[in-house]
């Protein structure tokens, strides 16, 4: 469709196929219409009902005054300057200083309100989203970049925001303002009315020609915006690696061709958006010449059918007749861009959240016995991750999974976790089926330490208390030199009530992983998820944090995902995991020497 368009100047890019192409739908996205985006934005403004009626009221009160003004300028013209009268002319002066002083106070108010009813309405929607951003599943996070889902929550957001803002009024305003001055022009002059409205035909074309351009690039404009983002937050958040690799390039250039791709959305968006203006005001300033023109015609024959009293009058309202629709058919480019910001934001709130059928087990205190039976799982279609395991953990017991990578460790953890239900089988704790367990119950009572422990932008006191937010400042402490963490946090600038950066950047990740220990240890769970928790430590942090998780482990049922074997030694069970399915499990003691996997992996290791 954009075939035609070619470098203008020399130098602009065309629009190619791929900034339009419309992005896969997403398994679970409902994709939406026009008209249904535009209810449920309606549906958000119109629970402030009653100041939203008196801004509509202020609306027709300002759009009826601005139609008078001209109206009585007229009348003076020819009442009073034309017939050389002038008993009366200083109240009619007087008359339509206070309509202008009125006209400026009604559209003061209701854009005061209005911007009120806007800012609430978008309110709503932002924490509507981040609320649903809460309920979804691990699942969902998992096959998004977090940049473009930020983008949604504030530049599409932010889109509707400003239609809100200036859109709805402008709309309003312009439609009653198109009527009423119709109206007061057909009263005065049947003739000159109608040569005013044939710009109309002209300018329908116009407009209809630009929008159905501009709706489709408003839509690649935002998911460009929305790509570039992710991007830009998935390269500094990797920025390490980056530059470990030395992959500055490969980024740059790979910024440069999303960034091309917004930029050249934006400037066709834009140009298109641009042409409405310039042909209102041809239009408009034809308009103008003719009702001028053959107006003077008119009033000099002298046949009293027009009056320089009424062309005055149709001067002032050829101008206020192409202005509404000029407003209206740039505010529908606003309204277009609006759209396409909140049906990405309204695919988000159409995403199924996180079921959770569990009824019954509320209260339920778990003892932490754990079963696994032929449980099979895949993240998605096609072969299972994992298949065909079945183990059992008693209360206490700490057990121990080891693999290569890639053989189902981490599947396990998640299952157990519920971030993914079974395909097949079933998973039981304390006999229940993990199913009937309100996921709130199963993850109150469960702690995680991961390989690499994410810290919030708070104080050192908040990060550890996050386990378990009723937790006092004496408990966090007690926590913190359980984990061995009591002295570094000493050493820090303001203690305890240190702020960290953004995920602890100014602390080494021997410390982070003791902060993560000592939030674990405060959320005194009934079982422990521990992924890789040791990895990528030096020797002596390693020491500590194995001092403390053996605290932490102590009376819990835990589960222990490790490549380091020495990390697992004082388990109680071990499990060996290979292509997704368990190869052999048992007691330390009876796979050392057996020969099997476990007994080669640990010769390797010693090797």
């Amino acid at each position: 469709m954009f075939d035609f368009i070619r470098k203008p100047f020399g130098y602009e890019p065309i629009l190619t196929k791929e900034d339009l192409k419309k992005p896969k739908e997403k398994k679970g996205e409902r994709p939406n219409n026009s008209k249904d985006v535009l209810l449920r934005i309606w549906r958000l403004v119109d629970e402030q009902r009653a100041l939203l009626i008196a801004v509509l009221v202020l609306v027709a009160i300002s759009s009826g005054l601005s139609i008078l003004g001209p109206y009585l300028v007229g009348h003076i013209v020819d009442e009073y300057i034309v017939a050389g009268r002038f008993g009366g002319f200083g109240r009619m002066v007087v008359l339509l200083i206070a309509v202008y002083a009125g006209l400026s106070v009604a559209m003061y108010l209701q854009s005061f309100w209005m911007i009120g009813i806007s800012q609430r309405a978008v309110y709503k929607m932002r924490t509507g989203l981040f609320s649903h951003f809460q309920q979804l599943p691990v699942k969902f996070f998992d096959r998004r970049q977090h940049g473009e889902l930020m983008s949604r929550m504030t530049n599409d957001i932010e889109n509707v925001s400003q239609t809100l803002n200036n859109s709805f009024i402008q709309v309003f305003s312009s439609v009653l303002t198109l009527v009423g001055t119709v109206a007061v022009m057909l009263s005065l002059s049947p003739l000159l009315t109608v040569l005013t409205m044939t710009i109309i035909p002209l300018m329908f074309a116009a407009v209809r020609w630009i929008t159905k351009r501009t709706g489709r690039l408003y839509k690649a404009q935002q998911r460009a915006v929305g790509e570039l983002n992710g991007m830009i937050e998935e390269s500094i958040s990797g920025q390490r690696i980056v530059k470990a690799f030395s992959q500055e390039d490969r980024v740059m250039d790979e910024f440069t061709e999303k960034s091309e791709r917004l930029r050249r959305t934006g400037f066709w968006a834009l140009t298109y958006a641009g042409f409405i203006p310039k042909v209102m005001n041809f239009l408009n300033n034809g308009a103008f010449a003719v009702v001028a023109g053959i107006g003077g015609i008119l009033a000099l024959t002298g046949d009293g059918l027009v009056t320089i009293g009424t062309i005055v009058i149709f001067t002032e309202y050829a101008r206020q007749f192409t202005r509404p629709l000029n407003d209206l058919a740039n505010q529908f480019n606003t309204v277009l861009s609006a759209i396409a910001g909140a049906e990405r934001v309204f695919a988000i709130m159409d995403e199924k959240p996180e079921r959770d059928d569990a009824k019954g087990h509320a209260d339920t205190v778990l003892k932490g016995e754990v079963e696994f039976r032929n449980v099979a799982f895949g993240y998605g279609e096609g072969d299972y991750t994992v298949e065909e395991v079945s183990f059992r953990v008693r209360p206490g017991e700490a057990a121990a999974f080891v693999g290569a990578t890639g053989a189902g460790k981490t599947t396990v953890m998640q299952l157990l976790a519920r971030f993914y239900d079974a395909n097949e089988g079933q998973i039981l704790i304390d006999g229940i089926p993990i199913t009937e367990l309100p996921r709130k119950t199963l993850r109150s009572q469960t702690a995680f330490v991961l390989q690499d422990p994410f810290l919030f932008e708070a104080s050192v006191m908040d990060n550890i208390r996050y386990g378990r937010l009723d937790a006092t400042d004496e408990e966090v402490i007690e926590a913190a030199k359980e984990a061995n963490a009591h002295d570094f946090i000493m050493k820090l600038e303001d203690g305890y009530e240190t702020v960290l950066s953004a995920d602890g950047g100014e602390i080494s990740q021997g410390q982070k992983q003791l902060l993560s220990i000592a939030r674990a240890l405060v959320a005194d769970p009934v079982l422990l998820l521990l992924d890789e928790a040791t990895s990528s430590i030096d020797t002596v942090t390693e020491m500590k944090i194995q001092e403390a998780l053996e605290r932490l482990m102590e009376g819990r049922t835990s589960f222990i995902i490790a490549h380091r074997l020495n990390t697992v030694r004082k388990a109680d069970l071990i499990f060996v995991m290979q292509d997704g399915r368990l190869a052999e499990s048992g007691k330390q003691e009876e796979l050392i020497g057996s020969g099997g996997l476990y007994d080669q992996m640990l010769k390797g290791a010693e090797l």
